[in-house]
């Protein structure tokens, strides 16, 4: 059976007002609310009077002498008119104090289990003690109710202790989740840096490469076809585009020339060399209408519809 909760201060306040009431009410020396632990039983609150023999933590030991007994016992309320006169009880302890009447109710928590006795006790039969037994189970309600109140705050504080710890451990969780976020954030732009790192080291060499072992070339057969116009036409347009791969490899003139035919990418290329229309159709061996027919559709496909909007100018602010 789980601990039950500790009664607090100003709950022992209010019982120390209930059974002084009682006192008052019933005329009667004492009034009594036991503690049951085991076989002890101990006196948790009594009433305030010169005549009442009872002191608080006062303690019994639960046998079948014991008023208090007989009420367990019997799970309900014991009346003892006048124990001189009654063989069960005329020789239990309470008698040492002259207490030979007696009327007790059991008190208990929410969930059944013993929480003691209420009792009212005198030296003689008290007819008006008897007339208030109603007001005496009345308030041993006023006392199970305060035991629910306080079992019923013990269970909110464990569950806020619970969700505290609840809480506690998600922060902990999301901290720890968190950390490992950065690291892995922290790994990646590692990765990241070492990736752009090496993919410049290949652009490098692929830089080098292509002016140590492909320009050379292109410069030497300039010279050997110095006199074929269209074929320099077409070296110049490698050499251009060479040029532009070594200087950017991903410029927005590559992303433009993706989107067209292969005849409208030549034709940009020869545009951005500044080439003429009729120098374009003598490049493609094509008529200057076939050129011009090509370049609508290359304004159309990058949104130059305005006649106004240079389409050289604009080409070249893509390389």
């Amino acid at each position: 059976m789980k601990p039950k909760p500790k009664v607090a201060n100003e709950t022992l306040q209010k019982w120390q007002y209930v059974v002084d009431q009682i006192s008052d009410i019933a005329d009667v020396p004492a009034t009594l609310i036991m503690h049951t632990q085991g076989q002890s039983h101990d006196v948790f609150v009594t009433s305030d009077g010169d005549e009442n023999p009872y002191v608080e933590g006062q303690s019994f030991q639960l046998h079948d002498k014991l008023y208090c007994f007989g009420v367990l016992e019997k799970d309900g309320e014991l009346c003892v008119e006048d124990a001189t006169c009654d063989p069960r009880w005329h020789d239990n302890p309470d008698m040492e104090f002259g207490m030979c009447f007696y009327v007790g109710l059991p008190l208990k928590w929410p969930d059944g289990s013993l929480f003691g006795t209420i009792c009212m006790l005198d030296r003689h039969r008290n007819e008006r003690a008897l007339s208030f037994r109603n007001g005496l189970r009345q308030f041993c309600r006023i006392v199970e109710d305060d035991l629910a109140l306080l079992e019923e705050i013990e269970q909110r504080k464990k569950a806020q202790a619970d969700l505290q710890k609840e809480l506690s451990s998600r922060e902990a969780l999301i901290k720890k989740r968190t950390q490992d976020l950065e690291d892995a954030n922290t790994a990646l732009r590692v990765l990241l840096s070492s990736v752009e790192l090496s993919k410049g080291e290949v652009e490098d060499r692929i830089v080098q490469q292509i002016r140590g072992l492909v320009m050379p070339h292109i410069g030497r057969l300039q010279q050997l076809l110095a006199d074929d116009d269209r074929a320099l036409s077409h070296l110049d347009i490698v050499e251009s585009n060479l040029k532009n791969i070594t200087s950017t490899f991903t410029g927005k003139l590559a992303q433009t020339l993706a989107g067209l035919t292969p005849t409208e990418a030549e034709i940009v290329q020869l545009i951005v060399q500044g080439r003429s229309t009729k120098e374009i159709a003598k490049t493609l061996s094509r008529g200057t209408s076939t050129v011009d027919f090509h370049r609508n559709n290359i304004r159309q496909k990058l949104g130059l519809t305005h006649r106004g909007k240079n389409l050289r100018q604009y080409l070249s602010s893509l390389t």
